[in-house]
């Protein structure tokens, strides 16, 4: 059976670089409803969209799957998942995996490989998912989240993930 795990996507409507981007339409559906299908596919228990629009709670709950209306002032992303843990209820040993709103083509396989890697490790409260930089271009774009990590024997740990290129790329 596995790991059992909540997703959490966060999705807000106002976005600086792509107003409404949650709803924007792929094949018919919008593409946080494609990100939560993927979730679901990744076998968590529970997925759940963390929005702060009544538009984007809506389009969700059409497409059968479960969302919160979160607080608008939160600055990241992470911030309206901690409100959406308390609005939930979840058990501060929960693993919630945060899979973000516009990514409709990532893996299920890596959202599970997040899960298990939270299971296998209780002395971490959160997990990205990353990968190295082949471009050096994206180093320099600013839609590009990058991972400073640190060198732990037992596992590198992410130290802040900028956009723009102030980690020396």
């Amino acid at each position: 059976m596995g790991t059992e795990f909540t997703v959490l996507v966060p999705a807000r409507h106002a976005s600086t670089r792509l107003p409404g981007k949650p709803l924007a339409e792929i094949a018919g559906k919008p593409m946080v409803v494609r990100v939560a299908e993927r979730a679901l596919k990744a076998g968590a228990s529970r997925v759940v969209v963390a929005t702060d629009d009544a538009r984007i709670k809506a389009a969700v709950e059409a497409h059968g799957i479960a969302a919160c209306l979160t607080r608008t002032a939160h600055p990241t992303g992470t911030d309206r998942l901690a409100e959406a843990v308390e609005h939930l209820g979840l058990d501060d040993d929960a693993i919630v995996v945060n899979v973000q709103g516009d990514e409709p083509l990532l893996a299920p396989e890596l959202i599970r490989a997040v899960a298990d890697l939270l299971a296998a490790r209780p002395d971490a409260a959160i997990a990205t998912a990353c990968h190295p930089i082949a471009d050096p271009a994206e180093a320099f774009n600013p839609n590009v989240v990058k991972v400073v990590l640190d060198r732990r024997p037992r596992g590198p740990r992410a130290l802040f993930q900028p956009r723009d290129d102030s980690v020396g790329a």
